[in-house]
């Protein structure tokens, strides 16, 4: 595989970054957090206040600012459009694919480094997240990027590379704060010290560089903390103590989930990879468990691997792309042991993919029979045919693969072939699943409703949202709304500026009859609720799960 030529490896590059953001644009925002994580940035944008957070023109200090300023900035220079909602999740997962082949190519080789970039970039759940519109994937890249500064600042021997690596460290660290809070430094800073005891080695903390890194991660983190609290001196309370603590050690946010949530999680999104995952992982942890002189990178990734999931199962929150950051480490250490796997075992690894694709090829047909309402019947017939093809293309790439394990003459090059041609089918397969889901937008987007009402719609004529908030409207419409009995996420903000918000029915008739000219969007039991009590209405729009009305 060393013999690929430079020239074959860009030309691979470049396919895959086509087929990574080929569909950015095409697929309608979904709700709640695409919705939510476009229209923060506009808002942004429309204000001029890059300090403080707003939702719907409220106070939103669940998450630091780094991928508002980076949407923020892509609608300056491109425009508000889908694709640049999208375009920071996209990028950092590509370049977490690229860091990945570059710490692999300094810790373990250049055969490793190809495998591990290949494998980070067709797991399931990666490749899927690094195409919806969260934070996860960037606080993601930015975590790997102080792991990779990490391993190869302790691992070398040059006492400036290594401070120059170990700066870079805190500072991808400080970064990642700046995505999604303090656990960009909890959670590399407890790896590290559970590793320092499994290794017996704390001579790590005397290469930390700790004055000039500290230095670093202090001047990227402290300005946008303390403009916002100068700005804002309920954020402390907020930020630090609620959705560092409450969220993590309470249901309070109703994401709980049980102890047992990750497993078909991590079983699905490591696909088609999860059986060599697991032989990994068996290995990792039976290799090098003695402490040495040296740094111990794959002890590290490792002991990170496994802290990952353990400290989001315990939580009292769970979401699927919790487990992200695992997946970069997990990438580069079955890029190792595939260099040292030879062919036969790898398609045996391989081969108990193949029952579940083709079992998706025979169950995608009947997707339809999912469905629960008339809207869901409608659109899950027509995601059908993209279930097909995708599970279709998937197969075949698995079968090929294992063609191609099976040669008697199955050396390196084929190897490498096969986890190409699987990698590739994979990473195919999972984007026409995501296009396909434009087929059912309509009950998880607000695009039809705006591009039906958009003509009665006034920059200076209000709008109200009863008992709703759908998260992606604001964005489509390019204006915010006035809350009606609905706080949800908000409420902290409405606690702030109670003035903002509606608080029940009978405050709102009085708003509503004064007003010349107003729009009302409501969930539908909503509108036979206020019919009851003779709110003057005109229905504008109406779906299975909406009505928008409009002053008579």
């Amino acid at each position: 595989m060393d013999s690929i030529s430079t020239k074959r490896i860009w030309w691979l590059v470049i396919a895959v970054a086509v087929i990574w953001f080929a569909n950015l644009e095409y697929r309608k925002l979904i709700k709640p957090d695409e919705g939510r994580y476009a229209e923060i940035p506009r808002e942004m944008v429309v204000s001029g206040d890059w300090v403080t957070p707003r939702l719907n023109d409220l106070k939103y200090f669940e998450k630091p600012p780094l991928q508002y300023w980076a949407t923020a900035t892509a609608y300056e220079v491109f425009g508000q459009h889908q694709w640049t909602s999208r375009l920071w999740t996209a990028l950092t997962g590509f370049a977490g694919i690229l860091l990945v082949w570059f710490a692999g190519l300094r810790l373990f080789g250049r055969e490793a480094a190809n495998y591990a970039a290949i494998l980070l970039g067709s797991s399931m759940l990666y490749a899927l997240m690094a195409h919806i519109n969260t934070l996860d994937m960037g606080v993601t890249f930015f975590l790997t990027l102080g792991i990779v500064g990490l391993l190869i600042g302790q691992t070398g021997t040059d006492k400036n590379k290594q401070r120059n690596w170990m700066i870079l460290a805190w500072a991808g660290l400080a970064l990642a704060v700046l995505s999604k809070g303090l656990m960009g430094l909890v959670l590399p800073g407890t790896a590290l010290f559970i590793y320092m005891v499994v290794q017996r080695d704390f001579s790590v903390l005397k290469r930390m560089h700790w004055l000039p890194g500290l230095a670093v991660f202090l001047l990227i983190t402290a300005p946008w903390f303390y403009l916002v609290m100068k700005a804002n001196p309920e954020f402390f309370q907020k930020f630090f103590i609620y959705e560092h603590y409450t969220r993590f050690t309470t249901k309070d946010l109703g994401r709980y989930q049980p102890w047992y949530y990750f497993i078909p999680i991590l079983l699905l999104g490591m696909l088609p990879w999860t059986v060599l995952m697991f032989d990994t992982l068996f290995k990792a942890w039976r290799g090098n468990k003695l402490s040495g002189k040296s740094f111990n990178a794959a002890r590290f990734l490792f002991v990170w691997t496994v802290f990952i999931y353990l400290f989001f199962t315990v939580s009292g929150s769970k979401l699927p792309s919790y487990l992200l950051p695992m997946f970069p480490a997990l990438a580069l250490l079955m890029g190792k042991q595939l260099v040292e796997m030879n062919a036969r075992r790898l398609f045996w690894l391989i081969a108990p993919i193949l029952p579940l694709t083709l079992l998706g090829l025979g169950f995608a047909p009947f997707t339809a029979r999912l469905a629960d309402t008339p809207l869901q019947v409608q659109g899950y017939s027509a995601y059908v045919n993209w279930l097909v093809a995708a599970a279709l293309i998937w197969s075949l790439g698995v079968i090929a693969a294992l063609v191609l394990l099976r040669r008697p003459n199955a050396v390196k090059e084929r190897k490498f072939a096969a986890v190409l041609v699987l990698a590739l089918s994979t990473l195919l397969a999972g984007q026409l699943g995501t296009s396909g889901y434009n087929t059912i937008a309509r009950e998880r987007s607000a695009y039809y409703i705006a591009e039906a009402i958009r003509p009665y719609v006034k920059a200076d004529e209000p709008f109200y949202s009863v008992d709703t908030y759908e998260q992606t409207l604001p964005f489509y419409l390019k204006r915010t709304f006035t809350l009606v009995q609905f706080q949800d996420e908000m409420a902290f903000g409405i606690m702030q500026e109670p003035q903002r918000w509606i608080p029940d029915y009978a405050s709102f008739a009085k708003v509503w009859q004064a007003q010349p000219a107003a729009l009302a969007i409501m969930p539908v039991e909503t509108y036979k609720r206020l019919k009851q009590l003779d709110f003057a209405m005109k229905t504008i729009y109406e779906d299975p799960q909406y009505i928008v009305v409009s002053k008579p």
